[in-house]
């Protein structure tokens, strides 16, 4: 076997994908009968949590031992790792809206993805993988219910639920983004 598809075997990247893709399909598809509608900054939002969430059990291999005693460069190889994994629920992302007739844009899209999967990859590096899920869910249910952002601190508190190109809401994914992404390269998933 090469070492790309030992590495996705052991990061349970196949499970993750297919947990992907089965909550896009159950968002969109329960969205009519819960209220949704398009342009519903929630639906999207909904999706890439999910997405993140079953992303990061993949975060940590089998062994953490035996992943820090490898002699290869883990540095390179989890940036890539995070970064190609808020790439895959962008994607997913917008195939589902593509697919379900919402066209909400892509700017939003690889906004929060990216946003996400850096909180997600610091919850790793702090908490460890088993957790990593924690900080974007808490995150996501404190936006659902701080109130309208009419401040700066609120518009930085719900950030994934503001219009793509606010300059509050890009900020806050891009730093949540390299922060995350960086902390879980260099240090890895907690033991």
């Amino acid at each position: 076997m090469r070492w790309l598809t030992l590495y996705a075997r052991s990061r349970q990247v196949p499970a993750s994908l297919a947990a992907m893709v089965i909550s896009a399909v159950a968002v969109w598809a329960l969205a009519p009968h819960a209220g949704g509608k398009a342009g519903n900054p929630w639906l999207p939002v909904l999706v890439t949590t999910a997405g993140v969430m079953a992303a990061s059990v993949g975060l940590s291999g089998q062994d953490l031992a035996l992943d820090r005693s490898a002699a290869i460069r883990w540095v390179p190889r989890r940036g890539a790792h995070v970064l190609l994994a808020g790439a895959v629920v962008a994607s997913v992302l917008l195939i589902a809206q593509t697919a379900g007739g919402d066209t909400a844009g892509t700017a939003s899209a690889v906004r929060d993805s990216a946003g996400l999967m850096g909180l997600t990859a610091l919850g790793a590096a702090l908490w460890g993988a088993p957790y990593a899920w924690t900080l974007p869910f808490a995150w996501l249910s404190f936006a659902g219910f701080a109130p309208p952002p009419t401040s700066t601190p609120m518009r930085v508190a719900t950030w994934m639920l503001l219009p793509p190109g606010t300059p509050a809401g890009t900020w806050t994914a891009t730093v949540l983004a390299v922060t995350g992404t960086l902390a879980y390269a260099v240090a890895g998933p907690r033991r």
